[in-house]
């Protein structure tokens, strides 16, 4: 089993039980556990999760203590948050999500790599890490890649920098876009035909003839690849629309005289080992449907949402006009369901997608740099 720590890929259980052994000694975690009043003493430092317990968010612990995160939001750690989402997804039917038409794609897709100058991966920059794919790495070898971080529009300014900032340390070369509005597209077209120039040089040392650049445009499903290349071409050249599995077949672009793109399918492994990260694909729509329980999804973030210092309880609750406990994802889906949808529970938990989709709880990260 893989698992992601603070983007850090743990591809083992021991591994796992390492990083979380490593906080045995400090105080147990709890989804429910209460802040200390102003006059004790002040709380650990964060909250830790220790041993193989899973927190109870199915409603059946105390819902009376107040938010642990109230009084010391300027301690929160990550490394906490993404250890307690590995927890909070075991109790849960794995998601799995594999149509047929990947697979086809993905064999069709090696073959064109050997044609391409330039790969260009694209990204949903509110998950970079969990929409990388695993074998990527291995596919491209030396290849020039330019990483794509789409839909840059909602993170915040501060998150947009602090990946800016870890993608210049690792040497990538990396370009924020918003696909919908064209933001970044002319850079990124750009970039593409300088890194594969020498590819004409090389030929008119042999005699040859200068031809197009061929760069082929890979990433996840939904990840705004076709809507960037629609952007590039200033046209509506390939079939985009927000929701994963639209583009079903490879495509060659002519852009221009100087350059040529590849719109592919979106790829995905398999089998998705790490269950977090399969998570965070279903709460960003970057993974179909029918792979995962809606009211699931919608509950654990809720518990993300009400641990970021950016969101907190304020914000959900204000956006729903509903006064409730969050700590308890399953329990502020029921009460939301009552409050809003006559019991419906699904079409709660749609709506609470929905919103963090359009980000009506503001510009908001699900993942941070290592």
């Amino acid at each position: 089993m893989a698992v992601q720590v603070s983007g850090a890929w743990l591809n083992s259980p021991v591994a796992t039980g390492d990083i979380l052994n490593q906080r045995r000694n400090r105080a147990p975690f709890t989804a429910l556990a209460a802040a200390a009043p102003p006059h004790a003493q002040p709380p650990p430092p964060t909250i830790q999760i220790v041993g193989g317990r899973s927190p109870d968010w199915y409603g059946n612990g105390s819902l009376h203590s107040s938010n642990p995160f109230e009084d010391c939001q300027e301690e929160f750690d990550w490394t906490d948050l993404e250890a307690d989402l590995y927890h909070w997804t075991k109790t849960l039917r794995p998601v799995q999500w594999y149509p047929g038409h990947i697979a086809k794609t993905e064999k069709e897709l090696k073959e064109q790599l050997k044609l391409m100058d330039v790969v260009i991966e694209v990204r949903d920059v509110r998950i970079p890490m969990s929409t990388s794919h695993p074998q990527m790495d291995s596919w491209l070898g030396n290849r020039n890649r330019i990483l794509v971080l789409n839909r840059e529009d909602m993170i915040s300014t501060a998150d947009r920098n602090d990946w800016a900032a870890y993608y210049a340390r690792q040497g990538t070369k990396a370009v924020f876009s918003n696909g919908q509005l064209g933001m970044g597209a002319l850079k990124l077209g750009r970039l593409a035909k300088s890194l594969a120039a020498d590819v004409n040089i090389r030929r008119r040392a042999k005699g040859l003839l200068p031809r197009p650049v061929r760069a082929g445009i890979v990433g996840y499903p939904n990840v705004g690849k076709s809507s960037l290349i629609n952007r590039l071409l200033k046209r509506r050249m390939c079939p985009a629309a927000p929701r994963p599995g639209v583009t079903r077949e490879l495509k060659w672009i002519r852009f221009g005289k100087d350059l040529e793109l590849l719109d592919s399918p979106g790829i995905i492994p398999m089998r998705i080992s790490d269950q977090s990260a399969a998570i965070k694909l279903a709460m960003c729509d970057d993974i179909g449907e029918r792979s995962y329980n809606v009211a699931d999804v919608a509950a654990i973030l809720v518990q993300m949402l009400s641990r970021l210092p950016s969101v907190g309880d304020k914000v959900i609750c204000g956006r729903y006009k509903i006064e409730t406990d969050l700590r308890c994802g399953k329990t502020f889906v029921r009460k939301l369901a009552v409050h809003l949808f006559n019991g419906d529970s699904h079409q709660a938990a749609f709506r609470i997608l929905s919103d963090f989709r359009k980000g009506k709880f503001g510009w908001v990260a699900l993942e941070k740099p290592p």
